[in-house]
């Protein structure tokens, strides 16, 4: 929602070939990482040219951290803030579509870059106690200490 480049509708410079000339103006740092960068790439463009986007949906940040986690902490699917940032406009359409709708959300990417990020800055390194009584009903699976 801070990066509007394409919703904004201003236009990206280019040089002759067709490639971006500067940054767009109207982006912002945010952290769903490989979302938005700072200019719209020619192919994006002819895309919006030719009207083929139906509609563009905004979602913040932090909207898109807390699905990560939640599909992680109650799915078991570890994916990094932009599958979270994808997950979260799915709901948000699933929320909206008439009954009976089929909606695909692809999520492509993982969380392993993110370890050390703010999407699992409320993790601690060390097992709970739930945690831990999980990991000694395995003990085929314990790591030898």
């Amino acid at each position: 929602d801070v990066a509007p480049l394409v919703a904004k509708g201003t236009t990206q410079e280019r040089t002759d070939d067709g490639a971006p000339a500067v940054s767009h103006p109207d982006w912002n740092p945010h952290p769903i990482q490989g979302w938005t960068t700072d200019f719209i790439p020619l192919v994006l463009q002819e895309a919006i040219d030719k009207n083929f986007i139906d509609e563009i949906v905004p979602v913040a940040g932090a909207d898109g951290i807390k699905w990560s986690q939640r599909l992680a902490a109650h799915e078991g699917i570890l994916t990094g803030i932009s599958g979270g940032s994808t997950f979260a406009v799915a709901m948000e359409v699933a929320n909206n579509a008439p009954e009976g709708s089929t909606i695909l959300c692809m999520l492509a990417d993982t969380a392993e870059r993110y370890l050390s990020s703010v999407l699992f800055e409320d993790i601690s390194p060390d097992m709970n106690g739930e945690e831990i009584k999980i990991l000694n009903s395995t003990p085929a699976y314990k790591v030898s200490e």
